[in-house]
């Protein structure tokens, strides 16, 4: 491969990794909407009936330069992965703020910054929330593995109220491998554990750190936990054991960035 063709394979592939696709009606209508978010690509079955949404959504894309594409119903399935849900339409965006671990990487970690990381946070509205906290804080990014958490769709989107669409999102497979290369960048991994000695407080902010949340029921995962380097936990009073994950996460977003 010479420096042209991989030139052209780094540019497709960050390209390729900015790419999330929505579906439904109203969802699909409210993003491209937004003229901040960009839309690459409308999905439509062949099979749509006439409607006036549905006009609408044509003349959107038209106007935002996107491309349509009309798709029998299987085909437009297995873009939106939700044939139940997906009404028919399908979006592409490309949004500006996601990037490939790799490639984020790539570049170099800043200094003294704090990073965010969902274990098999499963619950749509606690993911959306999360989200939204990382996206309204000073924290650097939220890093969402594809597999294992809540898929990014309609639910997701309204519990962010649209800050999915803003947010940066470092994206990986597979969250443990994604956290060992944070690490061996010279990043502190910090898991969220109930039962540990030390307190948010403890921590000092001179360094990079990636916070680790893991599932609503079940904590961390073994793999994910292995790679920590320490634990921490958030001091309860009055025989509260523990908090909601989205509430844990603001607290993290804003008081360690």
């Amino acid at each position: 491969m010479n420096n042209t063709d991989s030139d052209r394979y780094l540019e497709r592939k960050q390209f390729y990794s900015q790419l999330l696709t929505i579906y439904g009606r109203k969802p699909c209508m409210e993003a491209m909407s937004d003229t901040n978010v960009e839309v690459f690509r409308l999905h439509l079955a062949e099979s749509n009936k006439q409607a006036k949404i549905l006009e609408e959504l044509a003349t959107l894309a038209k106007n935002r330069g996107a491309e349509i594409l009309y798709h029998d119903k299987k085909a437009l399935s297995r873009i939106s992965k939700n044939a139940k849900q997906d009404q028919g339409v399908a979006v592409d965006l490309k949004l500006s703020g996601f990037t490939d671990y790799r490639d984020y990487l790539a570049s170099g970690l800043p200094q003294a910054a704090t990073f965010l990381a969902v274990d098999g946070v499963t619950n749509p509205q606690n993911l959306g929330m999360i989200i939204r906290s990382v996206c309204a804080s000073p924290a650097q990014a939220l890093i969402l593995p594809k597999q294992g958490c809540a898929k990014l769709d309609s639910l997701v989107i309204k519990a962010s109220a649209g800050t999915l669409f803003r947010a940066k999102i470092i994206r990986c497979d597979n969250l443990a491998e994604c956290l060992l290369a944070f690490k061996q960048a010279g990043a502190a991994i910090v898991g969220l554990d109930c039962n540990a000695t030390q307190t948010l407080s403890d921590l000092k902010n001179d360094k990079n750190r990636v916070f680790v949340l893991g599932n609503e029921t079940e904590g961390l995962s073994g793999d994910c936990a292995q790679v920590c380097c320490q634990a921490v936990k958030i001091p309860m009073r009055n025989r509260v054991e523990s908090l909601n994950v989205a509430v844990t996460a603001g607290i993290i977003a804003f008081q360690s960035a």
